[in-house]
C-alpha cells in the first residue's frame, strides 16, 4: 500500500499534478506521512539537525538551555547553525546550566564578540541574562510557559515572552522572540517547544515537560514545510504566519489528533531532504 501510494506521491513532485493532489484520501495521505515520520524521526536525524546541539548533554537543565540558545538561531544555512550553537556551547565550558546559574558580568566579555546573521554579541547577552533571570527568579523555562490552566499555547508564549523581556533591553532585541499576537508563525519557539514536550521513545525529541501536552503544539512552520503542506492539501493560507500555522496544525489534528506535530519530520524531510 505504501508503495502505491508513494508512486504517487513521487508522481506529484514531478509533475505537480493538482488534480492528483486532491484525489489522495485522507487515509492515505496519513499513510504517507505516517511513513515519512518513520523514516526521519529516527537518530540518524540528528546528526545534521539543530537538535543535535542539546543532544550533547545528559541534565534536564542542559539540554534546555542549549536547545533554547540553539533553537534562536535556527535560521539560515544549517552548517553555520550547528557551528555558531557549537561555539556557544564551547563558551559556556559545555556546561550550559551550571555557566547560566553562577556567570558574573565578567564571564559575558567573549560573548560581545558572538555573531550569527542578525543576532549579535549584544542579544546574545541579553537573551544570556534573560535566561539567567528565568533560572534564578522563576522556575526555569517550563515555567514560564504554564501561565494558568487551559491556557492555549498562543497564551503560553505569551507568558514566556513578557518574562523573558521583563530586564532592561533594547528594542531590537525583541525581534529574536517571536511575538504571535503580530501574527508571527513562531517556528523556533515551536520547534524548541516540540523537542521538549514530545516522547515517542523515537530518540530525536526529548519528552521532557509534562506542562504541555502534545496535543497543543504547533507545527513548526517555515518555507519548506509551509510549501509541502500546501502541495499536499493541508494549507491554503500563503503567508506563513500564526494563522497558517494553527490552519496546517488543525489539518494534522486529524490525521493524529493526539500528537499532530509529529508530522513535521515528514514535511520538513519532503521539503528539505527530496526537494518536493
Amino acid at each position: 500500500m505504501i508503495d502505491g501510494i508513494n508512486s504517487i506521491i513521487l508522481s506529484i513532485s514531478h509533475s505537480l499534478n493538482h488534480s492528483i493532489i486532491q484525489s489522495l484520501t485522507q487515509y492515505e495521505l496519513r499513510e504517507f506521512l505516517d511513513a515519512k515520520h518513520d523514516q526521519y524521526n529516527t537518530p540518524g536525524f540528528i546528526e545534521s539537525d539543530p537538535v543535535s546541539i542539546p543532544h550533547l548533554f545528559s541534565s534536564r537543565e542542559d539540554i534546555e538551555i542549549s536547545g533554547f540558545l540553539t533553537a534562536t538561531i535556527s535560521w539560515g544555512l544549517r552548517k553555520s547553525i550547528l557551528q555558531n550553537a557549537r561555539s556557544l556551547m564551547e563558551t559556556m565550558d559545555m556546561a550550559p546550566s551550571r555557566f547560566i546559574r553562577s556567570f558574573t558580568p565578567a564571564d559575558l566579555k567573549p560573548f560581545r564578540k558572538f555573531v550569527h546573521r542578525t543576532f549579535n554579541g549584544e542579544d546574545c547577552i541579553f537573551y544570556l541574562c534573560s535566561i539567567q533571570n528565568i533560572y534564578n527568579n522563576h522556575g526555569g523555562l517550563e515555567s514560564c510557559f504554564v501561565p494558568g490552566p487551559a491556557a492555549g499555547l498562543k497564551s503560553r508564549i505569551k507568558a514566556f515572552r513578557r518574562i523573558f523581556l521583563e530586564l532592561p533591553h533594547q528594542p531590537r532585541q525583541e525581534k529574536h522572540i517571536a511575538n504571535p499576537s503580530k501574527g508571527a508563525s513562531c517556528k523556533r519557539i515551536n520547534m524548541f517547544l516540540r523537542w521538549m514536550v514530545r516522547n515517542d521513545g523515537k530518540g530525536v525529541d526529548f519528552g521532557l515537560w509534562k506542562s504541555i501536552h502534545p496535543s497543543e503544539l504547533l507545527c513548526p512552520l517555515d518555507v519548506h514545510t509551509g510549501n509541502v503542506a500546501r502541495k499536499l492539501g493541508l494549507l491554503k493560507r500563503k503567508a506563513n504566519d500564526w494563522e497558517a500555522a494553527e490552519e496546517l496544525t488543525a489539518a494534522l489534528r486529524k490525521l493524529d489528533p493526539a500528537d499532530p506535530v509529529k508530522y513535521d519530520f515528514g514535511l520538513f524531510g519532503l521539503g528539505v531532504f527530496e526537494k518536493f
